[in-house]
């Protein structure tokens, strides 16, 4: 006989769902960071809902998979642990735990778990909360401590997926800071055609002038390609103001 696994991926269990949009962004943020198996119990407008597939953004694997059940009860029959999310005990007394220590026992123990999130009005009832072996809850604003469903799920999602090589967004080389004498070039550049079209005026506000222009355009992080680019925009303007005077 095979050996539990250790670290499986927890479920996702919405009780009572109301809205099909806050079940598809559910399901949204479940794929997002690598979790797939959404449970529903008693959902209240049925399922599958319509308003469901949209809101979900392509996490189409996440609904098309759901399992609906009648209780708690059904819906956590298989599973060894259990999490309720709640910002409140609801009179239960059991190890509340935040979401990254929830996290971390999920991927450290055997069988398999399951966190449970409560309708969009009102939370989990104290009766889901009992099934549950540990709550899961965040520090909030005790003055508004509102979260959406979607929002709840992507808080414990998030911190389980750290403990998965999930990919990040690739690095990108950025391009070396342009030399000094480069941006004092593309300077030079500028206070020229600013002088001939009669910028620096009145003349006694020119140097004042000329210390802002510097300031903005020598701030950190100009490339060599940027420096490049807006020279070739100065040319271009200084191109067509010659152009113009030919033409005169």
């Amino acid at each position: 006989m095979a050996s539990p696994s250790r670290g499986e991926r927890p479920a996702i269990i919405l009780v009572r769902p109301q809205l099909g949009e806050n079940i598809g962004k559910a399901a949204r943020a479940m794929l997002n960071f690598g979790l797939t198996e959404m449970r529903l119990v008693a959902p209240r407008d049925g399922w599958p809902n319509p308003s469901a597939g949209p809101a979900a953004s392509g996490a189409d694997i996440v609904l098309e998979q759901a399992k609906v059940y009648a209780s708690v009860a059904d819906a956590v029959a298989d599973c060894s642990h259990v999490y309720a999310t709640t910002v409140r005990k609801r009179g239960v007394t059991k190890p509340v735990l935040h979401p990254a220590e929830a996290s971390r026992e999920i991927h450290g123990q055997t069988g398999k778990s399951a966190v449970l999130f409560g309708p969009e009005r009102s939370g989990l009832e104290t009766d889901d909360v009992a099934v549950a072996r540990s709550i899961v809850t965040v520090p909030i604003n005790p003055e508004f401590g509102s979260l959406n469903l979607a929002q709840a799920v992507i808080l414990i999602a998030y911190e389980w997926s750290k403990g998965e090589a999930l990919a990040s967004p690739p690095e990108t080389d950025l391009d070396p800071p342009a030399p000094q004498g480069e941006l004092d070039g593309m300077l030079g550049q500028l206070d020229g055609m600013l002088e001939a079209a009669g910028f620096f005026f009145p003349p006694d506000r020119a140097p004042t002038t000329r210390r802002t222009l510097r300031t903005l355009l020598t701030k950190p992080g100009w490339s060599a390609q940027e420096v490049r680019t807006l020279r070739g925009v100065l040319s271009a303007l200084d191109g067509r103001k010659r152009k113009r005077v030919e033409q005169d």
